[in-house]
């Protein structure tokens, strides 16, 4: 079985190759290197010790991603490519709104029109705003998001699923993340951010190698047991290999599939911070400031349907998610620059 990975340079998405390929996989990747390193190829086929087919080509580009379909001929295709950052979308609307999903449409109408009609695609918690329970289980409402990077995940997972129920040949798994964190064990692929990292396990690593001055925490005054805001971190390595289980839904008649991919443990800002220190030994000096808009006090997911029904469990611990993040770091402080 051969499966195309758009973004697949990314953060997840070579986490993604690499369990891919190690599951026995075909993989070809397509992306256009905008927010990642055309090195991150050559350190996948040093890990797993298999080629990997690369096209540098944007998903909105319609006659270069149909001349990768009919090259690679692939049986599914998980969608990564994508603008992610939070508060460039606040800033950049249109830019989002263009690229995410003008690029979505395009990239399944190729894929019908090359009769490829298997899609997993890269969700988000953030469909669900603020959430109406917690846990969240995949039964709880999507919400009021609370940027257009947001808007995205949640229009195009409508899109995705008006597209099923129009054409039941459609099998299409929506995956909704909650917070990656980590990187390989190997130390040689990770999150590799542009600018001031918008998340918070890159900002401390970096607050740690020296890069930043110091981690900014927004708000100590949530509903929380120490105030600051409480998320569900998961390993990108289980992620990854959420996405491998996650194909066994791509059999034909297999519909429509929502699934969660999280820990079902929420941690607090400050629980990052000093399970940091204590796994790697470095100190993160940080300050305080105020909330930012849009934030909400906890998010965390319950996680049981993904055990259930793919047979999937986040397998590392928050200790795990930190040695590794610190381990990708300090081996490549500046990135996939050095």
């Amino acid at each position: 079985m051969k499966i195309l990975v758009t973004g697949g340079a990314g953060f997840i998405g070579s986490h993604t190759v690499v369990e891919l390929q190690n599951a026995g996989y075909e993989v070809a990747v397509v992306d256009n290197l905008y927010n990642a390193s055309p090195k991150v190829i050559g350190r996948l086929e040093a890990i797993t010790g298999k080629t990997v087919s690369f096209y540098k080509v944007d998903i909105r580009d319609r006659e270069g991603l149909t001349k990768v379909f009919e090259q690679e001929k692939p049986d599914a295709v998980i969608h990564f490519a994508g603008l992610k950052a939070v508060g460039e979308s606040v800033r950049k609307p249109w830019e989002y709104y263009e690229n995410n999903i003008n690029g979505t449409l395009i990239l399944t109408d190729v894929m019908r029109k090359c009769g490829c009609k298997n899609i997993i695609f890269s969700s988000s918690a953030t469909v669900y705003g603020d959430p109406a329970f917690i846990p969240i289980t995949e039964e709880c409402p999507k919400g009021t998001c609370t940027n257009p990077y947001g808007w995205t995940k949640w229009m195009l997972e409508q899109i995705l699923t008006d597209l099923h129920t129009a054409d039941p040949e459609w099998n299409v798994v929506l995956l909704r993340y909650f917070n990656p964190i980590g990187a390989h064990k190997s130390g040689t692929i990770g999150e590799n951010p542009n600018g001031i990292p918008n998340n918070l396990m890159p900002y401390i690593t970096q607050v740690a190698v020296g890069k930043l001055e110091k981690l900014h925490v927004f708000g100590n005054d949530y509903n929380t047991h120490d105030g600051t805001g409480v998320r569900d971190y998961i390993h990108v390595v289980d992620l990854a290999k959420g996405h491998v289980c996650a194909l066994k839904k791509l059999e034909p008649g297999s519909g429509l599939s929502i699934y969660n991919l999280g820990t079902g443990v929420g941690y607090s800002v400050l629980d990052i911070v000093k399970s940091f220190e204590e796994a790697t030994g470095v100190k993160v000096p940080y300050v305080i400031d105020p909330r930012r808009a849009g934030d909400i006090a906890e998010c965390y997911s319950s996680p049981e349907k993904a055990e259930k029904e793919l047979g999937w469990k986040a397998e590392n611990g928050i200790r795990e998610m930190c040695e590794d993040a610190w381990r990708w770091q300090s081996m490549n402080p500046k990135g996939y620059e050095d």
